[in-house]
Parts: C-alpha cells; sequence; structure tokens
C-alpha cells in the first residue's frame, strides 16, 4: 500500500515521534533561523526573534500534544509511568512535562529580554536565537532522558550551547574571558560525570537508568546487609554527583558561576541561571531518585553537607558584592542548598517542596536579571549597585517591579526548609535590600532614565505575575507539583 510522505509523518507523530515533537519542532526553526539569516539585511535581523518565538510556540502546542496523550493514557493504564519511546530511552510523564513548560518559559521570556539587548550591543545576529534553541532541546532532553546516553548527550548539547553564548559578545574582554573559564571548567566537570556513568554501566551492564536502578538497590541491600562498605558504588555515585553539582554551582563546584554571570551577556546569565539550572536538577532528581533511590542512607549526609556549604558560601560572599550579577549569582548558589535540602528529605514533602521552589526561582531570577537588562545602555554597563541610585526617580516602574521581584526573593523560602531559612533570612534580607536601597532611598546619579522595550516590559510582567502568584495563591502549583512527581507514586 502506497503512503503519502504526510501519511508517514503522521505515523510516526504517533508512534515514537511523539514523545520528541517538541524537540523536533525547535530544531526545525533552530536550522530555520540560521538559513533565513542568511536572505535578512542587518536591519531586518529583529526578525529572527519573532521566529524564534514562533517556534517556542509551536514546541508549545507539541507540549500540548504530549500531555494530552500522557493524560489518555494515565487515565486507561494508571500503573505505566509514562509514554516511552526509542527503546525504552525516553519517557514523557508529568516530571518530563513540568520541566519542558519551564524551559519553554524560559526561552520566550529571554527571547523578548534579548531583542533590544543586542541592539544596543550591536550584535544583533540569528545565530544567538538558534543556540537559545538548540539548548532548549539538550534540556528537554535531560529531563525525559531514560538513558544514560540520551542524557548525557542533552547535557553536553546545552552545555555547548551556552559555552558559545557566554561568549557571544566578542568586543568585550569580560565576555570572552566567561567563555573560557566555563569552556574549561565545565569539560573538566563533563569528563567527571562520564566516567561516573561509564562506572554505573560498569556495574550494571547496562545504560538505562531503570535497569541500573534496579540493580544497584539489590547490591546495596546485599552489601550492607553484610555490614561493608561497596566502594565501586560509593565511587560512581561521588562522581556523578560531582560532575552534576559543578552544572547546578553547588559548593565547592560554584567558581564559575560569579565570573560567567558576570562576563555573559545578561539575558545568557539569566538563561543559565533559570534555564541551565533547572535542566541540571532535573537530571540529578532523576537520577538520585531512579539510580540511587535505594542507597539514600549512603549519600545523604554528603548532600546535606553540600547543602549546609552552599547555604552558608552563597549568603555569606553576596554580602560584599558591589556587582548586581555576582551578587545574583552568589544567591543563586545558596538557593541550590535549599534545594537540596528538600532532596536530602527525600519524601513527598521534600520533593513537592523543591518543585514549587523551582517554579518560583525560576521567574523571579528572570525578572532579577530583567531590570539589569533594562538598565543597560550603550556605553554604560549598567550591572553595579551604584548604577541603581535613584532608580525610582528615573523608572518608577522599572523600581517597583526591582522591589516586589527582591521581596519575593526574600520570601520564597518553603516552609520544609524553615529551620535553615530562619537562619540565613537575615545576611539575605541585608544583601536583597542593599539593591532596594540603591533604588529607592540614594539620589539618582549622571545616568539617563532606562529605557524599556514592549518585549522587556512584557517579560517582566509575566515574572513579576508568576512570581507573586506563587506566593500570593500557591495551590495551582502545589497542584502542579503533585502533577509533576505523579512518576513517584
Amino acid at each position: 500500500m502506497h503512503f503519502s510522505f504526510l501519511d508517514a509523518i503522521i505515523n510516526y507523530i504517533h508512534g515514537d515521534g511523539i514523545t520528541v515533537l517538541p524537540q523536533m519542532e525547535l530544531l526545525l526553526f533552530a536550522l530555520g533561523i540560521l538559513i533565513f539569516d542568511f536572505l535578512l539585511e542587518k536591519k531586518e535581523k529583529h526578525w529572527n526573534a519573532g521566529l524564534a518565538l514562533l517556534g517556542v510556540a509551536s514546541s508549545a502546542f507539541g507540549l500540548i500534544m504530549q500531555a494530552r496523550r500522557f493524560n489518555l493514557q494515565h487515565e486507561s493504564r494508571p500503573d505505566l509511568p509514562g509514554i516511552f519511546g526509542f527503546q525504552n530511552t525516553i519517557v514523557i510523564d508529568g516530571y518530563s512535562l513540568f520541566f519542558f513548560a519551564i524551559f519553554l518559559a524560559a526561552a520566550g521570556l529571554v527571547i523578548l529580554l534579548s531583542v533590544h539587548y543586542l541592539d544596543v550591543e550591536r550584535e544583533q545576529e540569528g545565530e544567538y536565537y538558534a543556540l537559545l534553541l538548540l539548548a532548549c532541546i539538550g534540556m528537554m532532553f535531560m529531563a525525559s532522558g531514560t538513558d544514560l546516553i540520551v542524557m548525557f548527550l542533552g547535557l553536553e548539547t546545552m552545555a555547548l550551547s551556552f559555552y558559545v553564548l557566554a561568549g557571544y559578545l566578542r568586543r568585550e574582554k569580560r565576555s570572552n574571558e566567561a567563555a573560557l573559564k566555563y569552556l574549561l571548567l565545565g569539560g573538566f566537570s563533563t569528563g567527571i560525570l562520564a566516567y561516573g556513568f561509564s562506572l554505573l554501566y560498569g556495574l550494571t551492564a547496562s545504560t538505562s537508568i531503570l535497569d541500573i536502578g534496579t540493580t544497584l538497590d539489590r547490591r546495596f541491600q546485599y552489601v550492607a546487609g553484610r555490614g561493608m562498605a561497596d566502594w565501586l558504588l560509593i565511587l560512581s555515585f561521588v562522581t556523578v554527583a560531582a560532575g552534576l553539582f559543578f552544572k547546578i554551582a553547588a559548593v565547592p563546584f560554584h567558581q564559575w558561576a560569579p565570573d560567567v554571570y558576570e562576563g555573559a551577556p545578561t539575558p545568557i546569565a539569566a538563561y543559565v541561571s533559570v534555564a541551565s539550572k533547572t535542566a541540571s536538577f532535573a537530571l540529578l532528581i532523576r537520577l538520585f531518585i531512579w539510580v540511587f533511590g535505594g542507597s539514600q542512607p549512603m549519600w545523604q549526609g554528603l548532600v546535606a553537607g553540600i547543602a549546609i556549604a552552599s547555604l552558608t558560601w552563597g549568603n555569606l560572599a553576596a554580602l560584599t558584592q558591589n556587582n548586581i550579577k555576582r551578587l545574583l549569582a552568589y544567591s543563586s548558589i545558596s538557593h541550590v542548598g535549599y534545594i537540596l535540602l528538600g532532596l536530602v528529605a527525600g519524601n513527598e514533602t521534600g520533593l513537592t517542596g523543591i518543585i514549587y521552589y523551582l517554579i518560583a526561582y525560576a521567574f523571579m531570577t528572570i525578572g532579577a536579571f530583567a531590570v539589569v537588562i533594562v538598565l543597560r545602555q550603550r556605553g554604560i554597563i549598567g550591572d553595579e549597585l551604584d548604577d541603581l541610585d535613584g532608580l525610582y526617580q528615573r523608572s518608577p516602574a522599572a523600581a517597583v517591579l526591582l522591589l516586589f521581584i527582591f521581596l519575593a526573593l526574600i520570601e520564597s523560602h518553603h516552609p520544609v526548609l524553615a529551620v535553615f531559612a530562619a537562619l540565613y533570612i537575615v545576611p539575605a534580607l541585608y544583601y536583597y535590600f542593599r539593591v532596594v536601597v540603591h533604588a529607592w532611598l540614594k539620589k539618582p546619579g549622571t545616568a539617563p532614565a532606562p529605557f524599556m522595550s514592549n518585549g522587556q516590559a512584557i517579560a517582566l510582567g509575566a515574572a513579576l505575575f508568576v512570581t507573586l502568584a506563587a506566593g500570593l495563591y500557591p495551590e495551582p502549583f502545589t497542584r502542579l507539583a503533585h502533577y509533576a512527581l505523579g512518576f513517584q507514586r
């Protein structure tokens, strides 16, 4: 029987293709942007941003189709954890769908923030938006992969895109230095992670995390029952954890974050801080629960120590920062500590807290970086605390948005982590309110009033709305967290 090309595509989408539908749509638009960019004149380069946003919207439609298929399957077969594809190397479940939505929202907001910023920097080129979409593809494979090879390829797709984007401002030494540091340290951490994955394969003769988890659980119970230590299992966990702790900038693997945040283009710093970190947590949580869940007593103490060290160093180092982007970098390190504490708990409450926290963290961090982006003007860096002086008099709207964003940052600590939140709220109050004081109480400097484009206003408004909604009406976000964690039930 003859099938048309369209029939073949439809059949593919109804099969394995549904598991990679958003990624395929993003890839088509990324390649289309690279081709279309050659046809555009310099003054027409803004069309690339429109194509990128269209790609994000198309991928969101693919995400809706995935969610519909998953919900229908879950109603008929609640015993199945999700829709598996490509020889069970990719799964679509509530967990991956949740993170897909975060990645697409972050990509859309960063694109809106980037258009005017790139005009100011005179770097309005198509490859910028193509790399944003390619990084998003890598993140999606990190969240949906159930095979070590797929996870690693997703991680590298994301990382390679960010290495280039961090150094995108070719005429700025800070950007070049940030990209070089990110590349060298990132390559080193990737090697450690690859070694950890090879140990897991050597211990279990499989790259499927489902099979690996089952085998390691039996191995740990056998060894623990005899009062012995399994040094190969310990080494595999330490190397995998070290590689992933670098990606989330946990102490002592955080050294790259302040320099990269400061030197990279500010929209990329926001994207790295939000989407890259969220994707790395998606990969880390799935590995820790599916692969190392049965051996939790072995690693709880280590992760708790890393969490407390991240909380301590992140908050204390932020106290002395005069650069807003470096302050946000150290602040993000302290946030990593809170999230890791939820992982140490390991129960439904702790995991729900992590998911809820990631929603609030993603939007409030993009909002904070958005204010820094608005301050950027040609010939003026705009990311020092002194650049905020008198912001309320120069731009009341930007100052009000800044105030709400930083108040949300202070109040975002989940009740599950209340004890440590209480301990570290004092330094957080100090360094966040330093920003507010400069914007509201200091006299204006010589800098002119900042200009906010329509895209930047939309992005800032969306970030503020979600941040305030998560704090004032948390019930929908809690339900979303439970939906995301359905793979654990």
